[in-house]
């Protein structure tokens, strides 16, 4: 006992003392959603909100294949279900065959008759009901991948180099998983701020909480200051639609997570593509998810290491959460993204869009109606948060398909693969139902869908000179101070990612410090 309270103490004391200068972690919920891993043989799971890597030996670094998922706070307290309770006589429940369903207020969508949903529309499945799509759902164990992909496979994308080495996780060397990186003046930040040099970024203020409410006079000037949530403001590098009509730019932010394969067994069922946003923390913990999404055809593109809204960070914050999701992605696929997308509820103003660029990083939003009204959001992450129910989900799927008429171009949705709930959703019933919709649509993974050939996705592969609008150069996507990345280099510049490298040392011993008091909790200590 007196070891492992000397040990809490001596940690405590080591971060607060390194971190007593820097920003303090910001208690974001609506940004933190429910990770519900499941254990399985070869990936631990544990229950802090935000839990450090595995403890180090005294004698040297530890590596492991990938960190222990986080599992941030639950957003619902309830007991689990298999399936919802019956109405009471002489009415229809939520979601049943022909029942009228309002989707959430404030979306801006009709309510719409549901289509059958007492078994799934993914026939053949385990999907469960759609009325019994909730917070309360009852929670399928992880599905690891059953491909293995050794280092040196060539990737389906020309001019990409082969597969790298396979990502060993070594502490100290990666931010704590889910918190905006503490140490904006490590070694490797002030490298990547580098990239901002010559670049034009606009001095505005951050938001409070990315909201129009809570920032009325950003809110007012939202025109000018390019904010997309405000209005639907965009530039001309933004990415939001798919140029053909009827045509649907798939995709799925927030993953890695245990339920991602699931939905990847169902795409190659389909014969279909999707883009993947991915969460750096997430990428560190599952880094064989991320290489099957990228082996099997579909886009990867970088969405922040920890979740945050962008527009309330500090410019070297926001080079932070992409510049080290950058560097994840290129240690575990050996490719860097040219693609990024911002947090959906603040997304987008000119300064986060500048930063990006200058950056090498294009940003892809998702579709709303003409004048900037409603957004093609499904809500389905908000189902497991217990805000809005899975047939209030599927109805304003329903709708924004009915709505994509009005546009005279295709159209991007936003969903999810965090959560068994959002897998669910989409495998269940939101694809299904696209592909079985009249007019008919065709699906694509976002890039495809823009007509960016996949190789113009990764700036090793990458050999337009116009897109994306950094490469030239080089990039140093480990923050070393040596560029290992030129557009349309295969990979072969000098300096290129080993997987061996260590974070700052500043980094590294409150990385250490964190994972002590983390082993201690855990009785590992």
């Amino acid at each position: 006992m007196k070891l492992r309270t000397f040990a809490v103490f001596s940690a405590l004391q080591l971060a607060t003392a390194y971190g007593a200068d820097h920003h303090v972690r910001r208690n974001d919920h609506l940004n933190r959603r429910q990770d519900t891993g499941s254990s399985s043989s070869s990936q631990a799971i544990t229950t802090t909100s935000s839990p450090p890597p595995p403890p180090a030996p005294t004698t040297s670094p530890t590596s492991v294949a990938s960190p222990p998922p986080a599992s941030p706070p639950p957003v619902a307290t309830t007991t689990s279900t298999t399936s919802a309770p019956a109405p009471p006589p002489g009415t229809t429940s939520p979601g049943a065959p022909g029942a009228t369903v309002t989707p959430p207020a404030g979306t801006g969508f009709i309510p719409v008759t549901t289509v059958q949903t007492t078994t799934s529309l993914a026939t053949g499945t385990a999907i469960p009901p759609l009325e019994s799509i909730s917070s309360a759902m009852a929670t399928r164990p992880a599905l690891l991948p059953t491909n293995n992909y050794p280092a040196g496979a060539t990737p389906p994308v020309s001019g990409a180099p082969p597969l790298p080495t396979s990502f060993v996780f070594t502490l100290g060397e990666w931010p704590a998983q889910d918190t905006v990186p503490l140490l904006v003046n490590s070694a490797e930040v002030q490298e990547w701020l580098k990239e901002l040099d010559g670049h034009d970024i606009p001095d505005l203020e951050p938001t409070i909480d990315g909201t129009c409410g809570s920032n009325p006079d950003f809110a007012a000037d939202a025109a000018n200051r390019g904010w997309w949530t405000c209005g639907g403001h965009i530039r001309s590098t933004d990415i939001v639609a798919c140029p053909d009509k009827n045509t649907w730019g798939v995709s799925f932010d927030d993953g890695p997570s245990p339920f991602t394969q699931y939905l990847l067994n169902y795409l190659d069922e389909k014969d279909l593509l999707a883009t993947f946003f991915v969460v750096g923390s997430r990428v560190i913990e599952r880094p064989t998810v991320l290489v099957e999404e990228y082996m099997k055809g579909h886009e990867i593109s970088v969405h922040t290491w920890s979740h945050r809204a962008l527009t309330k960070l500090t410019t070297a914050e926001i080079v932070a959460e992409l510049g080290w999701t950058r560097k994840a992605i290129k240690r575990v696929l050996g490719v860097t993204p040219t693609t990024m997308r911002p947090l959906s509820v603040t997304l987008v103003n000119d300064r986060v869009r500048a930063i990006s660029l200058a950056m090498g990083m294009v940003p892809i939003m998702w579709s709303r109606l003409p004048g900037g009204g409603v957004t093609f959001d499904t809500n389905d992450w908000k189902v497991a948060g217990g805000l809005v129910s899975g047939p209030q989900s599927f109805a304003t799927f329903q709708e924004i398909l009915t709505n994509s008429s009005q546009l005279d171009t295709g159209f991007i949705v936003l969903q999810h693969d965090l959560y068994e709930s959002s897998v669910d959703l989409a495998v269940g019933y939101t694809l299904p139902y696209a592909l079985d919709f009249t007019p008919n649509l065709v699906l694509k993974p976002i890039g495809e869908c823009a007509n960016k050939p996949t190789s113009d996705l990764y700036l090793e592969s990458n050999t337009n000179t116009s897109f994306p609008f950094k490469g030239a150069e080089g990039v140093d996507t480990d923050g070393d101070g040596t560029v290992d990345v030129k557009s349309g280099d295969s990979g072969s510049t000098s300096g290129s990612s080993s997987g061996n490298g260590a974070m700052s040392s500043g980094a590294s011993l409150v990385g250490a410090a964190l994972a002590v008091v983390g082993a201690v909790f855990a009785g590992l200590v």
